[in-house]
């Protein structure tokens, strides 16, 4: 029986893919699995028999990766299971940074809470809300990922030119790309072209405050901005100062905050991109079958703090070792008779599989120096 611990309300549907020997409850003690959405686990405990934490969903600022790593807690993620929903809510973005439909909307409801003729005022007042159509203007996506992929195909099937940056552009995703799409090989290049940037990539101390005051000097005057990946990608105060300038004319955030909710030009949505009964339920399903995976086959998928490993069952009996900084010759010694082995490494972190029918000592295998976790899995 394997005890899985529930952080949030996870879909029930994504549940369902764990069967009668995955015991789950959001009160659970001693877990060997975590199914997290938002929860924060910075200052949660983690019980000794915890092997792997799944965020249904693709940020995991909300969790201690070193912390799980050098615990040998294994961190998935699911890239892509709700990028449907946030390419949808992207667009419906865009076209809010144009067309001031939120601040139109609102101001007709004060209209009629204050009791006027509102199809007269509406005629009259309407100019106020003019804004320009994206057909023809210029996009800049800042990662091109699985989100960004689908954001700059469906912005150009709206009519907009695209201008996409990823340094990190895998051989997939750029396939994925809709011909066309110009691929820059610098954020100032991007910036330079853009009538629209939206950003698409993750919240890392590298990427953090990227839309800054020296990012702003290099882009077009009137620029109109959608952040839905991290709120922290934008420099706050570096922001207030653009739109009070004129350089920004819209900010479109699903990360509002007090400093920039109220502003001029802010159109703050309660972080929605992945709320779609659609997204909850694919990240879910995919959050679990990653956990079931790992604790029946010790396969890694989608791991964002251990190596990504994975291998089809060879034999009665399944070693799997996480390590740091130790000595992938001695640990393959200590397996006898292996079937069938692999191995790969992430930074000073390595994993190990072998296949082996033979009786195999997992004692003596965790005894060696810079082994973190060792598992026997018996078909």
């Amino acid at each position: 029986m394997y005890h899985v611990k529930t952080m949030n309300k996870i879909s029930k549907i994504g549940l369902a893919e764990l069967d009668d020997r995955f015991e789950i409850s959001d009160t659970m003690a001693h877990e060997d699995a975590i199914l997290v959405r938002s929860a924060k686990l910075h200052d949660y405990d983690f019980p000794a028999e915890l092997l792997c934490i799944a965020r249904a969903g693709a940020g995991v600022n909300n969790i201690p990766l070193d912390r799980a790593a050098d615990a040998g807690v294994v961190v998935f993620n699911t890239p892509g299971a709700n990028a449907n929903g946030v390419k949808e809510l992207t667009i419906a973005a865009l076209l809010m940074a144009s067309r001031k439909l939120s601040q139109g909307i609102t101001w007709v409801k004060e209209q009629a809470a204050a009791g006027a003729d509102v199809a007269a005022v509406v005629e009259k007042g309407k100019s106020a809300y003019v804004g320009p159509e994206i057909m023809g203007k210029t996009l800049g996506v800042v990662g091109l990922g699985a989100i960004g992929v689908l954001v700059a195909n469906a912005a150009a099937a709206l009519g907009m030119k695209i201008v996409g940056y990823d340094p990190y552009l895998s051989v997939q995703h750029a396939l994925n790309l809709t011909p066309g799409v110009e691929v820059v090989s610098s954020l100032e290049e991007l910036y330079g072209k853009a009538d629209y940037i939206t950003l698409h990539l993750p919240m890392t101390p590298e990427t953090k405050n990227t839309l800054d005051a020296a990012a702003f000097a290099l882009m077009k005057d009137g620029v109109r901005v959608v952040n839905l990946a991290r709120g922290e990608l934008v420099d706050n105060a570096a922001m207030k100062d653009a739109l009070a300038s004129g350089k920004c004319a819209a900010y479109v955030t699903d990360f509002p905050n007090s400093e920039v909710a109220g502003l001029e030009g802010v159109v703050a949505i309660p972080h929605l991109g992945a709320s779609t009964p659609e997204s909850e339920d694919n990240c879910a399903m995919m959050a679990a079958r990653q956990v079931k995976d790992y604790l029946d086959n010790g396969n890694i998928v989608h791991s964002v703090n251990l190596p990504v490993l994975s291998m089809a069952r060879a034999a009665k009996n399944r070693v799997c070792v996480l390590t740091k900084g130790a000595d992938a010759a001695a640990i393959a010694a200590a397996v006898p008779a292996a079937a069938a082995t692999a191995s790969k490494t992430r930074g000073e972190y390595g994993y190990f599989l072998a296949d082996t029918d033979a009786e195999v000592d997992a004692s003596a295998i965790a005894a060696l120096p810079g082994v973190l976790r060792v598992r026997v899995l018996s078909q």
